[in-house]
């Protein structure tokens, strides 16, 4: 059997529960305590009758009676009150008008007597002169004091019904937002990860809808990056593998052995620009997944991972004939990523190889300055336009006449790295070498974080 969990449910099982029982033991303390009065009502008049009937001589029987009827203000029936009446010497001198018959013995005060099938509640009072016997039947008193304790249970029993329906209606009330948040998730599509409505909703259930929210934020991320991903291969891989495709033929249609080393040549260096054009997609679709997903942060040393970079690179460098190196590395840590800020550095340094000619130079500084930590590459390649360094962070953007080869989405990484960071990348032109300097500022709160 399925077992539900229903918050309102529960509160207004639990409420009602113990409205009943409060009430419940409110009425049984009333009755008790309604019954208890009664007595020593009944008891304090029975003493006052049997006081008001004491006097120094003996008393006829009618003047008995009529002190009876003016304390017990017109009796209670024949049955209900016997009133007693005893000589010193034990003769009976006065019985009020009575099927019922007491023992003649009298225990002075309050006494429970069975007599005629039931029990009566006496008090005897003694003088020099007479004995006086007041007798109440307790049953009847149980039935009157009964009456008078159930009208103390009246207001309890209309109060109770109210109360609860007042506590139906708060509770109902009070959970009508968390509702409300249920139906706007039930009621959306499945690509809807628009932020639910915080409107009106409780302290205690808000966090709850904000964190729905981010999440909800980190899901929309992750599925645009996943789009442009899909978005970006489907559009920049149909030109590369329609070259492939043409040196292919090219290679096929070769008739002498210098037309096929050309067109081998062709093919290769088009599957190394298709090879790096994935691979830097792969990249940035491994950052935008990272970014999506708030991957952890400690803490990054910038001057290490400088000098990781350049030795990693510097094959590619020695190859092409460049060189690279460490120009200052200063002690600098930030509160980041790793990978992202090694993917970074690679592809600042990596560009910095491709576009210096060969006999080159391409540096990296690490430098602390005004609470700052700035990593600086430069080059003495040709550089990039000013006019044009805005729009080289564009994906898939390649300055016109640049006879490297590339995909156009280095710097659109490092960018989007940079900015996660909390960092600004800036392009100049280096005055040391001439060529291109790249710029990433680590501002003071990245600093703080460490």
């Amino acid at each position: 059997m399925k077992v539900t969990h229903s918050l309102r449910g529960r509160l207004l099982w639990f409420l009602l529960a113990a409205i009943t029982i409060a009430a419940l033991a409110q009425a049984s303390i009333a009755y008790r305590t309604a019954l208890h009065d009664a007595d020593q009502i009944f008891d304090y008049h029975m003493q006052q009758m049997a006081l008001s009937l004491r006097s120094g001589t003996p008393l006829s029987n009618t003047e008995v009676q009529e002190r009876m009827e003016a304390n017990s203000e017109g009796g209670t029936g024949n049955d209900d009150m016997v009133v007693q009446m005893w000589s010193p010497d034990g003769v009976q001198m006065f019985h009020s008008v009575s099927r019922a018959r007491l023992p003649q013995r009298a225990v002075l005060g309050f006494s429970n007597v069975k007599a005629n099938g039931t029990v009566y509640r006496v008090f005897s009072i003694q003088t020099a002169n007479q004995t006086v016997q007041v007798a109440q039947d307790l049953a009847v008193r149980r039935n009157m004091a009964g009456n008078l304790a159930l009208r103390t249970l009246g207001p309890i029993a209309v109060m109770m019904p109210i109360l609860m329906l007042v506590v139906w209606w708060v509770v109902s009330g009070s959970l009508e937002p968390v509702a409300r948040v249920r139906s706007q998730v039930a009621s959306r599509q499945a690509d809807d990860l628009s932020p639910v409505s915080e409107a009106g909703l409780p302290d205690e259930v808000r966090p709850l809808v904000q964190e729905l929210n981010l999440l909800f934020g980190r899901v929309k991320t992750a599925f645009d990056a996943q789009q442009n991903f899909v978005a970006d291969a489907a559009h920049e891989l149909r030109t590369p593998l329609a070259a492939l495709r043409l040196q292919a033929q090219s290679l096929d249609r070769a008739d002498n052995a210098d037309a096929r080393k050309l067109a081998v040549a062709r093919l290769t260096a088009g599957i190394d620009r298709a090879t790096r054009l994935v691979e830097q997609l792969l990249v940035l679709a491994r950052q935008e997944a990272t970014a999506a997903g708030g991957a952890a942060c400690r803490p990054v040393d910038l001057a290490d991972l400088a000098r990781r970079t350049v030795a990693d690179l510097a094959g590619v460098a020695a190859a092409k004939g460049v060189d690279v190196g460490v120009q200052q590395a200063d002690p600098a840590s930030v509160e980041g990523q790793p990978d992202a800020l090694q993917i970074l550095l690679r592809n600042l340094v990596d560009n910095a190889i491709k576009y210096t000619p060969a006999g080159g130079t391409a540096d990296i500084s690490v430098v602390m300055e005004g609470g700052a930590a700035k990593v600086t590459v430069e080059d003495s390649g040709p550089g990039i336009p000013e006019e044009e360094r805005e729009r080289v962070f564009d994906r898939f953007y390649r300055v016109a006449g640049s006879e490297a080869a590339g995909s156009g989405l280095g710097l659109a990484i490092i960018k989007a790295i940079a900015e996660r960071h909390g960092a600004t990348l800036t392009l100049g032109q280096s005055a040391r070498l001439g060529g291109l300097a790249a710029t990433v500022v680590f501002g003071p709160k990245a600093l703080e974080k460490v």
